[in-house]
């Protein structure tokens, strides 16, 4: 990547994006001033919640970008390579990609729920220190458990997600 094409600020939006909702959607549409946004889909959950298989969800990450048509959007599966089978830490993930990414500025997209909570996070005053912090509330409460939910009671979700991926989601992904 040449210097004229590294993009100038990036925002990271981590999430299980279990499945991607249009409430994560809605957070995305309002990152459009950013040169480039990430989706980082979480290799384990921090806290232990179930989710499905790693490769699958980047698979609907890649079909919810797609299908939202935002040129600035892309799928970072990067916690894959740092993870060691274990819950990558933001700390960690933040120093992986400013080395991707050096002359980049980073911020770090994260929902008012975890913002609250944002002290508990790893070495999250450094964070603070090195790195832009972004609470993004979602615009649409939609989210992923409601899909997860609808699909266990074979209900229809494309109201829930976009249209490419919600023809994909089946109610055995969550089994």
């Amino acid at each position: 990547m040449t210097e004229k094409n590294t993009p100038k600020q990036i925002a990271i939006f981590g999430s299980a994006f279990n499945p991607p909702s249009l409430g994560h959607l809605s957070v995305i549409q309002r990152l459009s001033h950013f040169d480039r946004v990430l989706l980082v889909p979480n290799f384990a959950h921090a806290w232990g919640k179930k989710m499905a298989d790693f490769g699958k969800r980047c698979e609907w990450v890649e079909a919810f970008i797609n299908d939202a048509s935002l040129d600035s959007v892309e799928l970072c599966s990067d916690e894959k390579d740092i993870a060691g089978g274990e819950a990558v830490t933001t700390w960690a993930l933040l120093n992986h990609l400013q080395n991707q990414y050096p002359n980049s500025e980073l911020t770090f997209v994260l929902g008012p729920d975890n913002f609250l909570s944002f002290a508990k996070f790893h070495n999250s005053a450094e964070i603070m220190a090195r790195w832009n912090i972004l609470a993004c509330p979602e615009t649409v409460n939609i989210r992923s458990t409601h899909i997860r939910e609808c699909l266990i009671a074979e209900g229809d979700v494309s109201s829930l997600t976009t249209p490419t991926l919600a023809r994909r989601l089946t109610k055995k992904d969550f089994d």
